[in-house]
């Protein structure tokens, strides 16, 4: 043997060593495995039953219901004002949840405190963070329904209670997500800045936002289409808007009036989706005028934190001022809301204001601790927590088959065909609203969990998919490119590139969307979807406040023990 074949010989092994992290991947996979059997268990999962003879004629009837649309010119005009009402209740809520959300995000994210950079954190700043955290699980862990009901007792029926709900269950939602994106994100600025004696503003302005822009702006924009969504909800304590006019189309069975308002959703969530691109695109031209640290391929004589944190506070360039020009329309948005909207927020300055909230709050306490409601109630855990599990896993695997065609770029017609009728495809899974989805499948697989997962499937299919394609679009492509140029197929690229600098948002992406499944859960039940939303749908209508109570409490721990994995699995992931 030559002294080459020795040498390979020997450096084989070396190359040929298993992956270090194999076993740990796959007792993780193990552990999903054995999950997996009682998530089909107690969601009643049997999709068998789907292509059964009577339930496709009963999907079919239902579906042909939606047929013909109605077009009359009454109806359109009422369809008209109805969508003005619902973009501006949606726009109005998201802003004041906006304006909660921001400095609750700077208190819950680690990585803009001292402690970031191992410098000891004051006990009083140590609780603050947590009851701030705690206080974001709280408000969104209410489903929207629940705060509706809560200022309808102070405001009364109208848009106001929506927007007061809207704002509120957003502001917990906002705030979580805006803190994991900040912390998942690329840290080496906002640590530089942190170290070189800056407070925590400076580091979010000038170290986080940059660094971020991109993810919290396609964020807030996806949050106003579902604040859009959201109006479904209100309008059953009588809000307005599309919403309303959905549940009475619906208990007429006008079957016509519903398709119309489903489209408009379809119309609004494209909206949404192409003013989304539009900031990305602003963003993106912001930051093509400077130079990048860190990126693969790039040789810099300067550190590159110290490089990051010297280009974050240069003076803004045309791109960026360019950014402005899609943002002021959204503030001019934000101000013609709220004067379109009969917003009567003077009721909280009644004297009975206060009497009103503590007499709706009060009929929840003492919470039903009676066995058999404890055992009703543990059963609905199970039921939602499967539902909203198997439906998220389910939706996750779809939204990554879609989200990568869609985030490629549009080379050529067939790259331009397959971006566009993917990109639809997303668009049409998250219009239309769970409650529709949710009734079809109802229709088709009969009352319990297992409808109501294949709606939140279908639903969060779309809603994962639009963020995970989002999520695609805006990795730096150096990384693929390289390997690339070296040889590697396009599956290879999206497997040892994408994939793993995608990973941590993704799965933050997702985990949080299990957490919004749960109280999503909370409104399926109006169709007798399953889970403790059956449960709290029921005892609401019978005016059972200590046994509502119940319901509540168990969301708010099912969604603390949630946020809890979020927050460990985001930190494993991103080291």
């Amino acid at each position: 043997m030559s002294a080459g074949q020795q040498r390979g010989s020997l450096e084989r092994p070396a190359l040929l060593d298993r992956d270090p992290a194999q076993r740990e991947r796959l007792t993780w996979l193990l552990i999903g495995l054995a999950l997996l059997w009682p998530m089909l268990k107690y969601s009643e999962f049997s999709p068998g039953g789907l292509l059964d003879a009577q339930s496709m004629q009963s999907v079919g009837t239902f579906l042909a219901s939606f047929l013909p649309p109605r077009l009359d010119a009454e109806f359109l005009w009422l369809l008209a004002e109805a969508t003005l009402v619902t973009v501006a209740i949606a726009t109005s809520g998201l802003a004041l949840g906006w304006v909660l959300a921001v400095p609750l995000t700077l208190l819950a994210t680690a990585r803009l405190s001292q402690s970031s950079i191992g410098r000891p954190m004051r006990p009083l700043a140590t609780f603050a963070r947590q009851a701030v955290r705690a206080l974001l699980i709280f408000l969104r862990s209410v489903p929207e329904l629940v705060w509706a009901l809560l200022f309808v007792r102070v405001v009364g029926l109208g848009p106001t209670a929506g927007v007061l709900a809207i704002a509120l269950t957003y502001a917990g939602m906002l705030g979580k997500v805006y803190a994991e994106v900040l912390e998942s994100g690329d840290g080496q600025a906002t640590e530089a800045l942190l170290r070189n004696g800056s407070g925590r503003m400076s580091a979010f302005l000038y170290g986080a936002l940059p660094q971020n822009a991109n993810e919290l702006v396609s964020y807030t924009v996806f949050r106003w289409e579902c604040a859009v969504r959201s109006s479904v909800i209100m309008g059953f304590v009588g809000g307005g808007g599309l919403g309303q006019q959905m549940d009475l189309s619906m208990k007429m069975l006008a079957g016509g009036e519903v398709s119309m308002i489903l489209l408009m959703f379809v119309l609004l969530v494209a909206l949404a989706d192409r003013i989304s691109l539009l900031l990305r695109r602003a963003l993106d031209g912001h930051e093509a005028t400077r130079p990048t640290a860190g990126s693969a391929g790039v040789i810099s004589a300067e550190p590159p934190a110290r490089l990051q944190a010297t280009e974050a506070s240069l003076p803004p360039r045309p791109a960026q001022r360019a950014g402005w020009l899609v943002v002021l329309p959204l503030a001019v948005l934000v101000v013609l809301s709220f004067a379109v909207l009969d917003l009567r927020f003077e009721g909280f300055l009644e004297d009975d204001a206060l009497s009103k909230m503590g007499e709706f709050i009060g009929g929840f306490f003492p919470p039903e601790t009676d066995p058999g409601f404890l055992s009703q109630l543990w059963q609905g855990s199970l039921e939602t927590l499967a539902m909203s599990a198997l439906g998220t896993l389910i939706a996750a695997v779809i939204a990554v088959a879609i989200a990568l065609p869609a985030s490629m770029p549009a080379r050529g017609l067939l790259g331009s065909l397959v971006r566009r009728s993917t990109r639809l495809a997303l668009n049409l899974l998250r219009s239309i609203p769970e409650l529709v989805w949710a009734s079809l499948w109802v229709i088709a697989a009969g009352l319990g969990p297992f409808p109501g997962t294949l709606a939140l499937a279908a639903h969060t299919a779309g809603v994962l998919g639009r963020l995970f394609a989002d999520t695609f679009e805006n990795l730096p492509p150096a990384p693929a490119r390289v390997l690339r140029e070296n040889g590697s197929t396009r599956l290879g690229a999206i497997l040892y590139a994408s994939l793993p600098q995608a990973l941590p948002q993704l799965m933050s992406y997702t985990l949080y969307r299990w957490e919004n499944n749960i109280r999503a859960a909370a409104v399926l039940g109006v169709v007798g979807a399953g889970g403790l939303g059956q449960i709290l749908h029921l005892k609401l209508s019978l005016f059972q406040m200590h046994d509502a109570a119940g319901v509540v409490l168990a969301m708010l721990v099912i969604v603390a023990c949630v946020d809890v994995l979020s927050y460990f699995a985001r930190r494993r992931l991103s080291g």
